[in-house]
């Protein structure tokens, strides 16, 4: 955040602070005090610092030269999980879902620019890409993204589109704003999104949104599969029905129990056609 963006309450070290632990991840769980001073922008003697402090609260490993995070970084984002309510509902019907597909199933939510999973079944069948709760990607270029994405106001959608980086992640990655602005307003319409091969080669994804009470999409659900085994055609044929089902399954229990309250108005269709609105 810009400097003459931040409000007058703005805690400067404490967003450093928030910096040093993201600069871990499931591809770097060992880091060096220099690679944290150079990937969090900070001097070595403010990384050490804050690095020290984490390790005193129990929150960082170190043997001296190499820093890990511990399992008690978990407590961070476990009171977001925990108070949302929507995975716990959801993950019944998520494995109900994988069991009948065969395939992983997830929920995601939208958090800034990034979609987050928060729920997860994986399946034996091995992806490239390594999924579990709390992995995030850009929120144009997956198929729960763009669920989302498409029924926010045009306003917002465009204001996003226009911050977002849209760089190709492989050869089919949609890059030209104005094809992505048509893409999100077809998934508006038809009511689901399937993203083939944008985020990962032989990658494609099927994704239907959830809605609460006033019909306002709260997060999505989605099917990934390997592009060898499943034709656009067996997506839309074979794994879309169950995934819409699983969806409205997904929002009766939301609307039972009311902590996101999700009974929205209908969806469409696997080939477009809206069953109400």
């Amino acid at each position: 955040m810009p400097a003459a963006a931040r409000a007058p309450h703005f805690v400067r070290s404490f967003e450093r602070g928030l910096a040093v632990i993201r600069v871990f991840g499931a591809d770097r769980p060992e880091l060096t005090l220099s690679e944290v001073a150079r990937d969090s922008d900070l001097t070595r003697a403010a990384a050490r610092r804050f690095l020290l402090t984490l390790v005193d609260l129990g929150y960082v490993h170190t043997d001296g030269r190499i820093f890990r995070l511990t399992p008690r970084v978990l407590e961070l984002g476990y009171a977001y999980l925990s108070g949302l309510g929507l995975p716990e509902i959801a993950l019944p019907h998520l494995k109900r879902l994988a069991e009948q597909v065969g395939e992983s199933s997830s929920l995601c939510v939208l958090d800034g620019d990034d979609v987050v999973y928060v729920a997860r079944v994986p399946t034996r069948r091995i992806m490239t890409a390594a999924i579990t709760v709390g992995t995030r990607f850009p929120a144009h270029v997956t198929s729960v993204g763009r669920v989302i994405l498409a029924h926010l106001p045009d306003e917002e959608t465009a204001a996003r589109l226009e911050r977002a980086d849209l760089l190709p992640l492989t050869a089919r990655t949609i890059v030209a704003p104005d094809l992505l602005e048509a893409e999100l307003r077809r998934v508006r319409k038809q009511g689901y999104a399937i993203v083939d091969q944008e985020l990962e080669e032989g990658l494609r994804s099927v994704a239907a949104p959830v809605r609460d009470r006033q019909g306002a999409v709260v997060a999505a659900v989605n099917i990934p599969v390997h592009a060898t085994r499943n034709s656009l055609e067996s997506v839309r044929r074979d794994l879309l029905p169950h995934l819409l089902a699983t969806v409205a399954r997904i929002e009766a229990d939301l609307g039972a129990t009311g902590p996101v309250g999700v009974t929205g108005p209908g969806r469409a269709g696997p080939h477009g056609s809206a069953t109400h609105r």
